[in-house]
This record gives C-alpha cells, structure tokens and sequence, in this order.
C-alpha cells in the first residue's frame, strides 16, 4: 500500500511539473557571448511563463534574468489580462539585428483567459522579444504574423527607410499589445495631445418602400473623449484581444517621418467581437517617443459586402 500510495504521488508530481523550455538562436548572432546570454535569458523566461501557467500563479521575475522593471510591469498586465504558456519544448529561431540591439521572433505562445471565456477558448499567439545591446530585454510583445512583417520590411530596400519601417513595426506591436494589456498610460502617451479620432458604425434605414439601405455613420473624437471611454472599456471587460493583419506601410512623400499605417482589426471583449479596417498616422521625428496623431476606425463590411478599398481611409486622406 505505501509503495502504491508513494508511485501515485511520484505520477502526481510528474504531472503537475511544467515541461522544461530549450531556446537556441540558429544564426543572425555571431557573438558567441551574446548568443550564450540571450539563449539562457530566452529559456529562462519561457521556463519561468510555463510554471507559473502551472502553478496558478503571477511571474517570478527573478527567476528570469535579465528582465528590467518596465518589461516586468508590461508583462504581468498581459498575464493579468490573459495568462499563457509557451507551447514548445525545443525552440530554435534566427535573431535580427536591429538599430538599438537584438530581436527574436516567433515565440509560440497558448493563451489561457480566464473568466469570460464565452468569446474565447485558448488560442495560439507569437512573442517577440527584445533585447539592447548589451544583451538585456527591452520588450515583450504579443506580435504581428511573420509574414505580415516581412512584407512590410522587403517593400522598400531603402537602408534608412527598413531601419525605420523597422521601429515602426516594433511600435505597432506595441500599440496591439497595450489594448491586450489594458495599459491605458501608454495609449495616452502615444496619442498626441491634439490626436483625431474617427470611428464609424453602420447604420439601417428602413424605408416607406418596404426596402433597407445601410451607410457607415462617423463620429469624431478628441484624445481626452477617447482615453475616457477607453478606461470605461477597460473596467468592464476582464479580458481585451486584439488583433491585426493585412497590414500596409506608406510614407508620406513631402515629410519622411510621416507614415500611414493600415491594418485589419479584430477586436473582442466581453461578448462582442467586430473586425475593421483601422488606420493610424505616426510621427516619428522623435523616433524615441513616436505620436498618433490620427486614429479612423472602419467596419471591414456594409450590407454584407466588403468596404471598397478606395472607401478605407489612408495617408491621403489627410492633410499633413
């Protein structure tokens, strides 16, 4: 019987135990140091993620390395939104060489909400991990796919232009992560201070005739509306996702440090869920702290049909 009871705990034990996370960096790094530090910080981290998802319990970030105090505030308001765990046990992927230090993509991610899980049940995601040059993480963001990514950097070759199509991906990351995070103090940095907000719904008329016809009705916002609103979002719903793709890059062809970007949304809480076309105007003369100085929000579909694409609002459409 004790043998039993003692095979049974030993089973137990086993179970309950995380998977243990290998992460190898194939090639991008030629700096063994570097690599060695990045690849031990990388396995921690993801090792620390995946007890913690079994456990129950928040982050150790001790345990992790590395990690300064800002990339540790983002990451427990993710875990707090949603917590995940990485879904491989052996990961090798390249590493990119950015202008402020190193990048590491495609980190498989499962995240398991909690609470309202009418909307979602766990879902596959990508991290991306930043690091600065002395081999310490600057970031973690859920990220963009990576063929979205290299779309946009292989559409211009243009060495200073792929540096900063480069930074401005990282931001869109950011920007994305943030609604995931419900980190209301960065969306209101980010915006500047005299940002444009449009947002527009469909609305049905129903006519003498007998028929229906549809517009899309747009309603604009100030910065100060929208941040308020968005704190009132954040409060009801326990769990915030979004998501973009069919993302589109252009530069303004009078000021360089203007770029339009357009992305296919989708947005779900609570219940509700909808998909449109959101684009954001970014200024990145000061390419530490980039502004939105524009933010439109469209429905993807009127009357059942997709939106024109002349009808999606663009870099164009503004006057800079």
């Amino acid at each position: 019987m004790k043998k039993l009871l003692l095979s049974l705990l030993l089973i137990a034990a086993t179970q309950v135990k995380a998977d243990k996370v290998s992460f190898t960096i194939s090639d991008g790094l030629d700096n063994a140091s570097m690599k060695t530090k990045i690849e031990n910080t990388i396995s921690n981290m993801l090792n620390e993620i995946n007890a913690a998802q079994e456990a129950g319990r928040s982050l150790n970030f001790s345990a992790m390395g590395t990690v300064g105090t800002r990339v540790q505030q983002s990451m427990a308001m993710l875990w707090e939104n949603s917590p995940f765990k990485c879904t491989d046990d052996d990961i090798v992927e390249h590493c990119i060489t950015t202008g402020s230090g190193y990048q590491v993509r495609n980190i498989p991610l499962e995240m398991k909400p909690t609470g309202e899980r009418e909307f979602g049940e766990d879902e596959y995601q990508e991290a991306v991990i930043s690091f600065d040059k002395q081999g310490n993480v600057e970031s973690f963001y859920l990220s963009i796919s990576m063929n979205l990514y290299m779309n946009v950097i292989k559409s211009n070759l243009e060495l200073t232009d792929l540096r900063r199509r480069q930074l401005i991906l990282d931001y869109v990351e950011q920007f994305r992560t943030a609604y995931n995070q419900k980190d209301i103090n960065f969306l209101n940095q980010v915006f500047s201070d005299d940002a444009l907000i449009i947002t527009g719904k469909v609305i049905t008329t129903k006519h003498a005739e007998g028929f229906t016809s549809q517009k899309i009705q747009y309603n604009k916002q100030s910065k100060e509306q929208y941040i308020k609103n968005l704190r009132g979002v954040f409060a009801r719903n326990s769990y915030i996702k979004v998501t973009f793709d069919e993302i589109e890059v252009m530069r303004h062809p009078v000021n360089p440090n203007f770029y339009g970007v357009t992305l296919l949304q989708g947005w779900t809480s609570g219940k509700y869920h909808d998909d449109g076309y959101l684009f954001l105007l970014w200024d990145f003369t000061d390419e530490k702290a980039p502004q939105i100085h524009v933010r439109t929000w469209q429905p993807d579909k009127i009357g059942g049909k997709p939106l024109p694409k002349d009808e999606v609002f663009s870099l164009s459409d503004f006057d800079i």
